[in-house]
């Protein structure tokens, strides 16, 4: 039995209290529908700036009626400290996961990131410090490493950041040791490289490039690859992040105060990525009418990522339980189910 499996049968007989913030996006949707399977008890905390309630209805219909009276949601934004620590009250477990996301984002309105991104944090951070929280589990990001050329990612060895986005992921760490070495606080950081999954949004300017592409090849639209299709990421599924965050929460103190990376430890090309979606949803009955469309390289991309995750394996005993190709035919399966049949 692997230490993920015994965490979990020791939840199931003795359930915590855990607040999720940004609970209605990708990510945090996720995580509520494995703790309220685990028969947790669990606060979310969203203001629907990038989350839906969509993805809340989806779990409270995938989950036990029991089990969803278990969730209780505050709708509050991370910027006011007010909310945030009200959201702690009681909370043994803190997953943050708000935030503004995506490069682009950031370059357009650097503003609003760092608000959300920073003071957001900072505001939830200092909650969960003043509660007494037994742990402090947040979403850094790969964007930390920057224009440091290694491969594959070490956690230790960071370069220049290349956006204001990763800007404000670094600082979430350098808050989270300040307060470790000031307050004796002790968190968790976990850089997500690439993730991806159901309830992932396919729609808006900053859409994520897996759904995004698979929901135009559902609609027999064109496919747009930034740059020569080359460039590659260690793209990570869905459940591999909520496994590693569970580690993470109940992890010795031996763990914490510490970043690590959430990935496969693998690249693909976006070209690869493409092929590897465009067979799966063949195997769904859709075909791709057309080739893809190669457009100019975008600000603020690095060439190239793919993460070791040596540390995460020895300190949390994390097993990444899913490759890309088998995620992405799991995360196709959604796609089509949600969307091609309202063609």
């Amino acid at each position: 039995m692997t230490r993920y499996e015994e965490i979990q049968l020791d939840l199931l007989h003795s359930p915590k209290t855990w607040l999720v913030t940004g609970v209605a996006g990708f990510i945090g949707s996720n995580l509520i529908e494995k703790l309220l399977r685990l028969n947790q008890v669990v606060v979310g905390l969203d203001n629907f700036a990038t989350g839906h309630k969509h993805n809340l209805d989806e779990v409270q219909s995938l989950v036990e009626k029991e089990q969803w009276a278990r969730f209780t949601f505050i709708e509050g934004d991370i910027r006011d400290y007010s909310t945030c620590t009200r959201a702690v009250k009681g909370v043994d477990y803190v997953l943050h996961q708000a935030a503004l996301g995506s490069v682009p984002r950031s370059i357009a309105d650097p503003i609003t990131s760092n608000a959300a991104n920073v003071t957001g944090f900072l505001n939830m951070l200092h909650a969960a410090k003043e509660e007494g929280v037994a742990s402090f589990t947040y979403a850094a990001s790969s964007s930390t490493y920057g224009d440091h050329p290694a491969l594959p990612k070490i956690e230790e060895n960071i370069g220049n950041p290349l956006s204001p986005y990763a800007v404000t992921k670094y600082v979430n760490e350098l808050y989270a040791g300040v307060y470790a070495r000031t307050y004796g606080f002790k968190t968790i950081g976990l850089r997500y490289f690439n993730v991806f999954g159901k309830r992932q949004d396919p729609n808006g300017a900053y859409a994520a490039v897996i759904p995004k592409w698979t929901l135009a090849i559902i609609n027999s639209e064109d496919v747009y690859i930034n740059g020569d299709g080359e460039t590659s990421r260690d793209f990570c599924y869905i459940d591999n992040v909520v496994q590693m965050n569970i580690l993470a929460a109940v992890a010795q103190d031996s763990a914490k105060n510490q970043v690590y990376n959430v990935a496969v430890g693998d690249r693909n090309s976006l070209n690869d990525l493409y092929a590897c979606i465009k067979e799966a949803l063949y195997i769904n009955g859709i075909n791709a009418n057309n080739s893809p469309v190669y457009k100019e390289f975008r600000v603020g991309d690095v060439r190239h990522s793919q993460a070791d995750i040596t540390k995460a394996r020895d300190l949390l005993d994390y097993i990444p339980n899913w490759t890309l190709k088998g995620g992405i035919v799991k995360a196709v399966d959604w796609y089509v189910a949600k969307y091609s049949a309202k063609m």
